[in-house]
This record gives C-alpha cells, sequence and structure tokens, in this order.
C-alpha cells in the first residue's frame, strides 16, 4: 500500500453530534444512572463508553424508575412510546434528530389532509418504527423495488411519499422512478427527506471509490448509514468492507491493493478513524490524501432547559 485516501465528510453528522452533546449535558445535570431508551446512535464504541461512565441503555421504559429523566434517541420515537414515558411520568430529553422529526411532521399533515404514505425505509429500524407510528393507519413501508411494483393503495390519486433518513441515495431514486411510473399523481417532500450530511457522506464515498482499489467504512454493522455507504463504494466496482475498527483489518488489505479508500458512519468517532490509518500505515512512510466533496457547517442548538 502506498497512498490511503479520506473522504470528506465522514463521521459525525449534525444529528448524531447533537444527541451526543445532549447526553453529556444531562449526566451533569442529572448525575447516574442516566435512562436512555435504545442506543443513543447506533455505534458501539460511543454507547460502551456511556455505559462505562454510568448511561443506561435500555428499549423498555418499563425499565426506568418512576419519575426518572429518560433520553429518546437520535432515531425519534412513535406517539405510543411519548405516551408511555406520560404515564410513567419520566422526564423526557428529547435528542431526535431535528431532521428526523421533520419527517414525523411530514407524515402527521399528510395523513391529516387523507394520502397513503408510502414510507421508504427498513423494516425493524427505529427511525422507520418512530415514523410510522405517527400515522400508522396511513402508512405503507416500501423497502425495496419489488415491493414498489406490487404495493397497493386505496386511492392512487391520493399517495404520497416519505423516506427515511439513512437511506441510500440512489437506491431511493430508482424506487421513486418505479412508484412515479404507478402513481403519476404522487406527492414527494419539497426537500428531501434524505438529510444532507447522509447525502454528502455518499457523494464522498463515490468519489473515494473512483481512486481507490480498496473502500473502508469504519462504523457499527447496526448502522444504516454506514451499510449504505459501504454499497454505495461497492457500486462503483471496487472491493468494499464494512469495519468497526483495528481489530477487523486484514493483512492482505496493506499488501495486495496501491490505494486504500476510508471513511465512517455519520455516527462513528474519529478516534476510530485515526487508529485506522495508524494501523494500515503500521510505521511505513504512507502518503495520505484527503478527498472533498462538501463542507457542513450546520449545528443544532441543545434546549435551552440543559444549559
Amino acid at each position: 500500500m502506498k497512498r490511503i485516501v479520506l473522504a470528506a465528510p465522514r463521521g459525525f453528522c449534525a444529528g448524531v453530534s447533537y444527541a451526543i452533546d445532549l447526553v453529556e449535558h444531562a449526566l451533569r445535570r442529572f448525575g447516574t444512572p442516566l435512562y436512555v431508551r435504545h442506543a443513543i446512535v447506533h455505534n458501539q464504541w460511543v454507547v460502551r463508553d456511556f455505559e462505562r461512565r454510568g448511561v443506561v441503555f435500555v428499549e423498555d421504559l418499563e425499565e426506568v424508575p418512576l419519575g426518572q429523566p429518560v433520553i429518546f434517541s437520535a432515531h425519534g420515537v412513535s406517539p405510543a412510546v411519548r405516551e408511555h414515558a406520560r404515564r410513567r411520568r419520566l422526564r423526557v430529553i428529547d435528542a431526535t434528530c431535528p431532521l428526523v422529526t421533520k419527517v414525523h411532521r411530514e407524515a402527521l399533515d399528510l395523513a391529516a389532509k387523507g394520502y397513503t404514505i408510502l414510507y421508504l425505509g427498513h423494516r425493524g429500524h427505529p427511525e422507520a418504527e418512530g415514523t410510522m407510528g405517527e400515522a400508522p393507519q396511513h402508512m405503507i413501508l416500501v423497502e425495496t423495488r419489488a415491493e414498489a411494483e406490487t404495493v397497493e393503495v386505496p386511492d392512487p390519486e391520493r399517495v404520497a411519499c416519505l423516506t427515511q433518513t439513512t437511506l441510500s441515495v440512489d437506491e431511493v431514486n430508482l424506487i421513486l422512478a418505479v412508484l412515479r411510473r404507478r402513481f403519476p399523481r404522487l406527492i414527494t417532500p419539497r426537500k428531501e427527506d434524505i438529510c444532507f450530511a447522509t447525502t454528502n457522506r455518499q457523494e464522498a464515498v463515490k468519489a473515494l471509490a473512483r481512486s481507490c482499489d480498496l473502500v473502508l467504512v469504519v462504523g457499527s454493522k447496526m448502522s444504516s448509514n454506514s451499510n449504505r455507504l459501504r454499497e454505495v463504494a461497492e457500486a462503483q466496482g471496487v472491493p468494499a468492507f464494512l469495519i468497526d475498527g483495528v481489530a477487523d483489518l486484514r493483512p492482505e488489505w496493506k499488501t495486495d491493493y496501491e490505494t486504500v479508500g476510508l471513511t465512517s458512519g455519520a455516527s462513528t468517532p474519529e478516534k476510530l478513524v485515526e487508529e485506522v490509518v495508524t494501523a494500515l500505515k503500521g510505521g511505513r512512510p504512507v502518503e495520505v490524501q484527503t478527498v472533498e466533496v462538501a463542507r457542513e457547517k450546520i449545528a443544532f442548538p441543545l434546549p435551552p432547559e440543559l444549559w
């Protein structure tokens, strides 16, 4: 290996930074144990670090003592979960990414207008469950192009579409092409639901793949956006692998490829990328370059009650 090329942007997006900062502030204000429903973000290193510091991650709000603070993860929750928290008199601290909240509001608005909403997302993903929970009687999950070809709706003249924020932009466009053909009056959002950070990272990994022999994506297997980055890179015709960190590196990646590209998912700490770069170099004089496709300056302010 002669060269390592880093993608930019990579790593933490504004929504992830918002959620992590919120937990940090809550730890200082409320102490431990501090309860979080679901993994705050989909990265095991972030979760384990918080666990070591007294954060308790739960899937069921029954595990949270009555009246205690609880943080909702960046992925968002359904109204049913919020009602459960209210019944238990829990003090809710909402770390839902504002861009996910935007999609929730769109779902409510479209449902109120009588549309059937085709939601493009992954079954079982907490973001999909939370968004679809806003209007379950009006929403149908569509995961693939095959499903887009067969989905049935009560009124083909009143159909709208929303998407999970972490999907592959290219795959969404392919699914939308099917839906637009089948439902010519399909309503789509005025702004793309796939968030700017997801889009930027996918464009960056495409640029990376064009100049590299191998692409490595640092991120957790449970991270939707990290998995999509690997798929996007592979679709460019280069071998691509999703790794948690240094422990997943293979010896042949250092010897069989001249140029290795490296990026990371939106919930991956930059420290893990730095560790992978060091391990790939192995003390040798390997050139490190960066391919930049966009600069991100957006930051979401924390709620004032935490200051």
